[in-house]
């Protein structure tokens, strides 16, 4: 058993993943801020406007497809690895938004 140990702790893969890992926290807790100040944007909009910023709509629908595949590298549900190292996701779901 602690030959299989010694040789995962030798295995590239886990040292790389673990980094990988180490900066994806990073970007989510980044991510995170990022979308309460969307949140907080898109109300003083909805209230001086009356209306949503459509382009800000699609951002954030995309800025949350982008933290899913965050939290789905992260708790190893993906091998993927999320964007810089793959494709931006694009808007997935259209059917989900507020029609203010």
């Amino acid at each position: 058993m602690e030959e299989e140990i010694k040789q995962r702790l030798q295995n590239k893969y886990f040292w790389q993943r673990g980094l990988y890992i180490l900066f994806f926290i990073f970007i989510y807790g980044l991510s995170n801020s990022l979308i309460i100040a969307i949140v907080l944007f898109q109300y003083v909009t909805l209230i001086v406007t009356g209306k949503t910023n459509p382009l800000l709509l699609g951002f954030s629908q995309n800025l949350s497809a982008y933290i899913h595949q965050i939290i789905s590298f992260l708790s190893f549900n993906a091998d993927l690895r999320p964007f810089p190292f793959s494709a931006w996701p694009q808007e997935a779901d259209s059917n989900s938004k507020c029609n203010l």
